[in-house]
């Protein structure tokens, strides 16, 4: 049996038949039978239902000086901001009348966000909003910090890890971070209730079939119920900026695994995805995905959440323009979904 067939039979690998698997990513028959068999356990537990997710980028101020981000606190040239309490609340109140029922508060890791001053926000919007999930993705912090969030209503918490292999870990942080600590605060996570995603990006500096084997083996240990992957694009601002962007068609590849081995996660199809193809996010809901994640930030402060070059703002990506973003959505046999969306367990 080949690797892809055991991979549909039993939706898990070994690390090293998950690196022979990502060997045959170019190979159209392996290609097809993987996102035949994605589509079909995605319309199995979610129907034809897409989920929106509002994001909401509050913040653009970091400690950290991860290499590849544009937001790292070692980029002078970074525009900084952050949105006032109220101007997240308006943020949702427009989200709200748009259909919205999730809101992203997604962040740098800003101490300036005390665990008083989110865990008020988060009350404030749990108050207003009492039907809509919140999601968190503000880095690392402290189990404790974790459960004052949570219980002042936080819903979810978004946490990429990136790479689960320490050496290209290595790579692309500096010598204050640690995947230990990154993969720690994911279980704690989990343990809090928290629906729990993790991620990583396809293609980033140093990557190999290898060290994708081991996010995959790791993602199939945690079973987080969200997991966001997009390609690699690199930032001017870093040390990678002379680096090529990442493969969507890998990407895809991997969206279709990722959906076979944890068949009712919430996959996102990626604003990266829709970076660096104009039909990336369409080309995500047809490998498997079912969110996305327009922007609700106010419009002033979209380029300045500068991640990576060229990331859409504008347009599809605002959330104001629902209407077109469902047409997207419905162009490839899917339709918006205006409820929560919560990870089925």
């Amino acid at each position: 049996m080949t690797p892809a067939e055991t991979l549909i039979n039993s939706h898990r690998l070994s690390r090293e038949e998950y690196a022979a698997l990502l060997i045959k990513a170019e190979d159209e028959g392996t290609r097809e039978l993987l996102k035949t068999e994605a589509v079909r356990l995605r319309r199995k537990y979610y129907g034809n239902k897409v989920f929106t997710r509002g994001l909401i980028e509050f913040t653009n101020y970091c400690k950290n000086d991860c290499y590849y981000c544009g937001i790292r606190c070692g980029n002078q040239k970074a525009e900084r901001y952050r949105l006032t309490e109220e101007e997240i609340l308006e943020c949702c109140r427009e989200g709200d009348k748009l259909g919205f029922r999730t809101f992203v508060l997604q962040g740098g890791e800003d101490a300036w966000f005390t665990d008083e001053r989110m865990e008020k926000i988060i009350r404030r919007i749990k108050r207003e909003f009492p039907d809509c999930a919140v999601t968190l993705s503000i880095g690392e912090k402290s189990y404790e910090s974790y459960r004052k969030f949570r219980e002042a209503g936080a819903d979810r918490y978004l946490l990429r890890h990136e790479t689960a292999d320490e050496e290209h870990y290595r790579m692309l942080h500096p010598e204050n971070m640690y995947l230990s600590k990154r993969k720690q605060c994911l279980y704690n996570l989990k343990a809090l209730g928290y629906q729990t995603g993790a991620g990583f990006m396809v293609g980033s500096p140093g990557q190999t079939l290898e060290t994708l084997a081991a996010d995959l083996e790791f993602l199939q240990e945690l079973k987080p119920q969200m997991v966001g992957i997009g390609p690699f694009i690199p930032h001017h601002g870093t040390k990678f900026a002379n680096e090529k962007a990442g493969s969507v068609s890998l990407t895809l590849f991997l969206l279709s695994i990722i959906r076979i081995m944890l068949p009712k996660v919430l996959l996102p199809a990626t604003t990266a995805l829709g970076t660096v193809d104009p039909r990336g996010r369409e080309k995500g809901l047809e490998a498997g995905a079912n969110v996305v994640m327009p922007n609700l930030s106010p419009l002033r402060n979209r380029k300045q959440y500068d991640l990576y070059d060229n990331k859409i703002c504008t347009g599809d990506e605002a959330a104001e323009c629902r209407t077109c973003l469902a047409r997207r959505v419905a162009s490839v046999g899917y339709r918006l979904a205006d409820e929560r969306g919560d990870a089925l367990e």
